[in-house]
């Protein structure tokens, strides 16, 4: 499944690297880039979208 989130409080390659390890717990094979110009984290993984939502909002990161 291909997820497009807007992460909008994502400013920093800090942000980037919680943000993708927050994603790796929950699906360690999850392809994921993260844009923090753009606040768009684009995620490909086998995991649901509310599971993937709320492992970047348990780390800080609220997405839509």
């Amino acid at each position: 499944m291909k997820l497009q989130l807007k992460v909008s409080d994502m400013s920093c390659g800090g942000c980037v690297s919680t943000i993708t390890k927050a994603i790796k717990t929950v699906d360690a094979n999850a392809s994921i880039q993260c844009d923090p110009k753009t606040k768009i984290v684009l995620v490909e993984t086998e995991s649901s979208e509310s599971a993937i939502k709320t492992a970047i909002a348990q780390v800080g990161y609220p997405s839509s």
